[in-house]
Formats: structure tokens, C-alpha cells, sequence
């Protein structure tokens, strides 16, 4: 039984997080501005697959269209920024020699790859006007992987010894997966005419609220590590894409039966997507930075430092 359970006063006050001469404890990511892109377009081609083969299988061929293009066209974006970080191409061929089923990196690198040839296809089908049915299988493989895509960025996060990143493992996942929705249903709402477009405006904006909700629960329960949420870059970057994710989201449902309305929704939602994952990756190099996020949780979730 702890002194402060049976009522007595400790004679020693809790000690402060902090290691030694308050140097940073662990190595900042080394990753460059490609990365947060490609967790942008990857994340984006994913939606917009899930999205196409939601409308394939409705039979809004309008709508699948519009996303197995996007799907394709950020799949073609997102290899040079993977390639660009890993320094050349050998390097991503070489990840594939082996499938280790308990590595995010590796699980990732055989998704983008299965993916990438489904997205192709399924463009191509699209391209071309011909053979529907492996246009609608490949479109349906792609969808299948896509709830992948949008994610699993997250989780390569997550399974890092970053504080914010691992203390976030839970709701990241939902973060990555409603702004990449946002993001996707943006890119077809500016697309899109206005005929047709009720159903990509709901899944825009379905995509903003999960985005919001899901970081607002997680910012709050994570502790510690969560302040850098609301400070330096990643404060800046949280706020503005905050902002437009919430105003691209009202403005899809309120102005989006406009063209004007609906072009300006979407921007709205690119730009907070692009900011959700600016701001993640800012948050981790600060909080690797700081030797209390780590040490505080080493010594359990009441050692919060006072954050």
C-alpha cells in the first residue's frame, strides 16, 4: 500500500521527467518532406478505391469512374516520393524479397506493390471502355486493399518508440483512414459535376468528422506526449488542418449542391488531409526531441509532468 493510500504525506515530492542534462533520449526521424507526402497521395489512393468500388458495386458508374482515376493518378505520385526517401528503386525491389507478416515495412511494401497493379488495371479498364468484368474485378481487388492503403501508414508509425506516435496506436489508424476519405472525396467533388455528387459529399464529409472526432479523443488521452499537439509546428499545422477539415466537411453538406460550393469544399478537405499528416510527422520529431515525453511514460501514465 503506497504512502498516499493510507493517507500519509510523501517527505519526497515526485520527481520531474528528465534525463540526463535534458538531452533528447531518442533519435529524431530522419525521414524528409516525401514521406508525409506519400502518406498523403497513399493514403488518398486508398480512399478513392474504397470509394470507387462502394459506387461500382451500387452501380453509380459516374462515381467509380472518378475514383479509379484518382486511385491511379495518386499511385503514379506516390512511388517517386517512396523511391526519393529510400534513395533508389533497389531498395523498395529488395524489401520485397521477403514477407514478414509481423512488420508493418514489409506488409506495406507488398501492399503498395499488389495495390499499385490492381489500380493500374483497373484505370486501364477505365481508359479503355473495355472488358467491364476484370475492370470491376480488378476496381474490387483495389478497393479491398485500399482500407489498407489509407491505414497502414499508421500503423508503420505506431510501431515506432516515439511517444506520440505509439501512445497514439489506437486512434491513428481512424485518423489516416478519415482524412484519407476526406481527401479522396474532395479530389472527386472538384472532379464531379454537380449531378451525382450527394453521395461523394457524404463520404467526404463522414471522412472529416471521423478525422476530427477520432484525433480529438486521442490528443486527450495519450497524455504528455500529446502537448505538442499545441505547440511549435505541429500546433500550427493541427490547427489549420483542423480548420479546413471542419469548414470543408460544412461546406460539402451546406454549399456543396453549388459548383462554387462544392470546388471550394474539396480544397477544404486536401488541405486538412495534407495538414493531418504534416502535423503527425512534425509531432513525432518533437516529441523525440524531448526527453520527458519518453521518460514519463517509462515511469507509468501518473508521471505526466505536470502536461
Amino acid at each position: 500500500m503506497s504512502p498516499k493510500s493510507r493517507g500519509e504525506r510523501p517527505m519526497v515530492p515526485d520527481a520531474e521527467p528528465r534525463s540526463y542534462y535534458g538531452l533528447p533520449i531518442l533519435n529524431q526521424p530522419v525521414w524528409e518532406w516525401p514521406i508525409p507526402v506519400y502518406f498523403f497521395t497513399g493514403g488518398t489512393a486508398g480512399a478513392a478505391a474504397v470509394m470507387a468500388a462502394a459506387a461500382s458495386a451500387k452501380g453509380d458508374r459516374a462515381i467509380a469512374r472518378h475514383g479509379r482515376l484518382i486511385a491511379a493518378g495518386a499511385v503514379v505520385v506516390s512511388m517517386p516520393l517512396l523511391v526519393k526517401d529510400l534513395g533508389r528503386p533497389g531498395r523498395f525491389l529488395n524489401m520485397l524479397r521477403v514477407f514478414k507478416p509481423t512488420s508493418p515495412m514489409s506488409v506495406g511494401s507488398w501492399l503498395i506493390s499488389g495495390f499499385g497493379a490492381a489500380v493500374a488495371a483497373a484505370a486501364a479498364g477505365e481508359m479503355s471502355g473495355r472488358y467491364p468484368v476484370p475492370t470491376a474485378v480488378a476496381g474490387y481487388a483495389a478497393g479491398l486493399m485500399g482500407l489498407g492503403m489509407s491505414t497502414y501508414t499508421a500503423v508503420l508509425l505506431a510501431d515506432t518508440a516515439v511517444p506520440v506516435w505509439h501512445e497514439a496506436r489506437v486512434a491513428l489508424p481512424f485518423e489516416f483512414a478519415g482524412s484519407s476519405a476526406a481527401a479522396a472525396g474532395g479530389l472527386a467533388m472538384i472532379s464531379l459535376g454537380i449531378e451525382g455528387s450527394a453521395a461523394v459529399r457524404r463520404f467526404a464529409a463522414l471522412g472529416a468528422a471521423l478525422e476530427l472526432a477520432a484525433a480529438k479523443v486521442s490528443h486527450r488521452r495519450m497524455g504528455l506526449p500529446g502537448i505538442v499537439y499545441k505547440k511549435g509546428t505541429a500546433g500550427r499545422v493541427e490547427m489549420i488542418g483542423s480548420a479546413s477539415a471542419f469548414g470543408g466537411a460544412v461546406t460539402a453538406l451546406a454549399a456543396g449542391r453549388f459548383r462554387t460550393g462544392q470546388v471550394a469544399a474539396g480544397a477544404l478537405l486536401l488541405v486538412g488531409a495534407l495538414c493531418k499528416r504534416w502535423s503527425v510527422y512534425e509531432a513525432g520529431k518533437q516529441s523525440a526531441a524531448d526527453p520527458s515525453h519518453t521518460v514519463a511514460l517509462q515511469r507509468g501514465p501518473h508521471h505526466d509532468g505536470g502536461g
